[in-house]
């Protein structure tokens, strides 16, 4: 037998033992293993450190983004006063129009820049500090902002604005993207679903909690704003305090430190059990398979076939849950609510109503992903807003003659809000973190958050000069963008709920016309499932 023979041989006993053992282990009864031929592993649960670590995680990073997005829709009339004292006192002479309009979609779009230069920061620092160190980390990026914003108008400096909504920009960038990588990779399969949504849930509760401030009798006013601002550091402050004690991602640990020990220890307390084999197997496994591909850097990423469909699938959904138009709802739901012919005085309370709605839908959501499937879900929710945003065109063309119409707009925004809650706002992070093993998923985080992001920001930016020469119309191309989404992930998209990293990676195999192997110039995977099958029946009597 040859040398090079023989390092094939030891690989692929090598990966078959390791299956062989994920199919003993302790995790399974003889029983549950006789049982069609296949094994049938112990649920994973919600355990304390599991509950607790989603629950901070999310609400010091994934909170601050969502609060962000909102919190200068209701002050925008006391802000943009602001910038226009401060230019009076410095240059004795009212400012211009065109000019204040500029300065106000600055602070309005320099947070999705932020966002974007955020996503391009992903890789790198996911694979230097880890997922939770970088959560850590990307705190400075919230605190200092949050300083910065609560003493402008002392400083009498709207540019103090203008730069710290692009920094704090960066921080949901970071945040919108590792909180889900994070959270995936610490949650067992039969609960991913659910935690991956928990991120888009703390969102929703920021845009809430962002629209409850903005009332004009809480700090939605003339001396309550820079307050109202300030506050997004208080999360980051209890992340920063709490989170240092909860474990780092296993799977980060083993594939990419090769500290086994520590993820030994990080799961049992994450699983509750002292029993972690099986799950380790399966990391060593992933990461043997990983092997021949490497570490994926962004440009390797993009030129990799195995992972064509992959891509273009993450890039499709981000760009549809973005261009679908439910940041233009919540950047400019007041203007979308005045001219539905809802009074002055009402627009905040029902502003804080459709917030409501979005936070429910999304609880909704979290408890039957798991059940209906990711696919099922974005399904649905495209097919809710294509339609809502048709109907919204229709009524808001002929609200001026139909006395009760206004009703019928309002109806089509909160309608669409719910189709967005549950499919197209948190499905797409989670199927990120699944379609992609450990090599591959910064970068495809990085490539997934900058196309958010260019895409939120295209929206901020051109939804206005749509509004204006579009009017109700600029919806209707809200939902053909709905329309295309919906088929792409009804001819391309699989389902992935229950499934493990690498059966998403053989599900995809086909459809990209390569096969997974396992290590360089090994037996390719479903050959090694298929002889483990054979071996599994043996070891079952």
């Amino acid at each position: 037998m040859t040398r090079a023979r023989r390092i094939q041989w030891y690989s692929y006993n090598s990966a078959l033992l390791l299956l062989l053992k994920v199919t003993t282990s302790p995790n399974t009864t003889m029983a549950e293993t006789e049982e069609w031929g296949k094994p049938v592993e112990r649920r994973g649960r919600l355990t304390a450190v599991l509950a607790l670590a989603t629950l901070i995680s999310a609400f010091g990073s994934s909170f601050q983004y969502g609060y962000n997005v909102a919190v200068i829709n209701s002050p925008s009339p006391f802000m943009q006063q602001f910038y226009n004292t401060t230019y009076l006192e410095r240059y004795g002479r009212p400012m211009e129009e065109s000019f204040l309009t500029l300065l106000w979609s600055l602070s309005v779009s320099m947070y999705p820049l932020g966002g974007f230069f955020g996503s391009l920061m992903v890789a790198p620092l996911v694979n230097k500090l880890g997922r939770k160190g970088t959560l850590l980390f990307n705190n400075i990026f919230s605190i200092v902002p949050a300083v910065m914003m609560g003493v402008s108008e002392i400083a009498k400096s709207y540019e103090i604005i203008i730069v710290a909504r692009f920094i704090v920009g960066i921080c949901a960038g970071l945040s919108s993207n590792v909180v889900p990588m994070y959270l995936g990779e610490l949650s067992p399969k039969n609960l991913r679903g659910a935690l991956g949504i928990i991120p888009q849930l703390f969102i929703t509760i920021g845009i809430l909690s962002a629209q409850v401030l903005g009332i004009r009798n809480i700090l939605g006013n003339s001396t309550g704003w820079p307050l109202m601002l300030g506050l997004t550091g208080i999360p980051a402050l209890i992340e920063l305090l709490l989170l240092p004690f909860f474990p780092e991602s296993p799977r980060y640990m083993v594939i990419q430190r090769g500290d086994e020990k520590t993820a030994r220890k990080a799961l049992q307390r994450l699983r509750g059990w002292e029993d972690v084999d099986a799950e380790l197997s399966e990391m060593r496994l992933e990461d043997q398979s990983e092997r021949a591909e490497g570490r994926l850097s962004v440009l390797t990423l993009l030129s990799q076939r195995s992972l064509r469909w992959q891509l273009v699938s993450i890039v499709i959904m981000n760009m549809g849950q973005q261009l679908s138009g439910v940041n233009a709802i919540y950047y400019y739901a007041d203007n979308i609510y005045a001219n539905a012919g809802v009074k002055q005085n009402d627009i905040q309370y029902v502003t804080v109503g459709t917030g409501a709605v979005n936070v429910f839908m999304t609880i909704a959501a979290v408890f039957i992903v798991e059940a209906s499937g990711r696919r099922l879900l974005l399904l649905c929710g495209f097919g809710t807003c294509c339609v809502a945003c048709v109907l919204l065109t229709v009524a808001l063309n002929i609200q001026e003659s139909v006395t009760w119409m206004p009703y019928i707009s309002i109806t089509c925004v909160i309608i669409y809000v719910i189709g967005h809650a549950i499919g197209p706002s948190p499905i797409p992070y989670v199927v990120t973190t699944e379609m992609f093993r450990q090599s591959a998923r910064p970068a495809a985080f990085m490539v997934a958050g900058s196309v958010h992001w260019l895409s939120n920001f295209t929206v901020g930016l051109v939804f206005p000069f749509l509004e204006r020469g579009l009017g109700p119309y600029s919806f209707i191309i809200f939902s053909f963008i709905c329309l295309v989404t919906l088929i792409y992930i009804w001819l391309v998209v699989p389902e992935t709920k229950n499934k493990t990293f690498l059966e998403i990676c053989q599900m995809f195999a086909k459809r990209n016309k390569v096969e997974i192997r396992l290590g360089d110039g090994d037996l390719p995977l479903k050959e090694i499932k298929e002889r483990l099958a054979d071996a599994t029946k043996v070891t079952a009597f």
